[in-house]
């Protein structure tokens, strides 16, 4: 455990036995009781200082169902842990500073109620400061785990690098198979009906309602024969569906936009492709 911890602990104790009356003598057995296990209980806590675990971060965080879409998550906990750790440093460079002043000001302090109140002071910034380096811990945890998770997206996906023509190109993936998949998850608890707030979904994808219907009773019909044969239809089966239906569906979303006048795509618009050629040679038109 680290010393300073431990001195921290010990603090805290210390001045809980002086502020306690005295004559309640069951406290000491209490306050030597969290004395003894101060230290592992320290141990233990630093376990945390985080806000989910690793398993919550992948399963109800990132909850893209795509792997771009899931490397753009995973990328916006980067930059939002990135942030919170750049806040965070230069609050306890801050208070390092300020807590350096008070000691020196104690030193040069003469009037005992006026060091006795700077002492105080000292020590609640003290704890302020561990309790600040464990939170600073953890977020170094949760940022190095979204590194290594965005290291195996892109292992997944086969790229050294993504591009933003990358991330347009699946977005018609990613909007149908999401899609469908509120649309299941709704129609389980409405009698195999999809809702209403799905079917506009549907609609604004340029996806016929009554076939997205008939696929959501089909799917259904089909797991509920596997489970009369004593089988048990499992999630990459869902999953393996909504691809279906991506792939199914994929020019529906470009037509329904360029029926409105829309071109689903302009590469002129996006950054780390090559942009057109000028075709001038050089000269100024007159």
């Amino acid at each position: 455990m680290p010393k300073d911890t431990t001195k921290e602990n010990a603090l805290v104790v210390t001045d809980l036995k002086i502020q306690l009356p005295q004559a309640k003598p069951e406290y000491k057995s209490m306050l030597a009781n969290i004395q003894e296990k101060a230290p592992a209980v320290a141990q233990a806590s630093s376990n945390f200082y985080k806000s989910h675990s690793q398993m919550m971060s992948v399963t109800l965080d990132v909850t893209a169902i795509t792997p771009i879409r899931s490397v753009k998550h995973t990328l916006a906990e980067i930059e939002k842990t990135k942030a919170a750790l750049q806040e965070g440093y230069f609050r306890m460079k801050k208070n390092d500073v300020k807590l350096r002043k008070l000691e020196r000001k104690l030193d040069n302090e003469t009037d005992d109620l006026e060091r006795e109140m700077l002492e105080v002071k000292i020590n609640e910034m003290q704890a302020q400061a561990a309790s600040s380096r464990g939170y600073v811990e953890g977020a170094i945890r949760k940022l190095n785990f979204f590194s290594n998770q965005y290291e195996n997206l892109m292992k997944k996906l086969g790229k050294e690098e993504l591009t933003e023509k990358d991330y347009e190109e699946e977005e018609i993936k990613y909007h149908i198979m999401t899609c469908m998949k509120q649309a299941l998850n709704a129609a389980r608890s409405r009698g195999g009906n999809i809702d209403e707030g799905n079917l506009i979904y549907v609609f604004d994808l340029g996806i016929n309602a009554a076939q997205a219907q008939a696929e959501v009773y089909s799917y259904l019909q089909w797991e509920n024969e596997l489970i009369k044969q004593g089988k048990a239809p499992e999630h990459h089966h869902t999953v393996a569906w909504l691809e279906a239906c991506a792939e199914k569906w994929k020019h529906c979303p470009s037509d329904f936009a360029e029926s409105r006048g829309f071109a689903i795509l302009d590469e002129t618009s996006l950054t780390n492709i090559p942009q057109l050629e000028d075709q001038t040679d050089g000269s100024q038109g007159s």
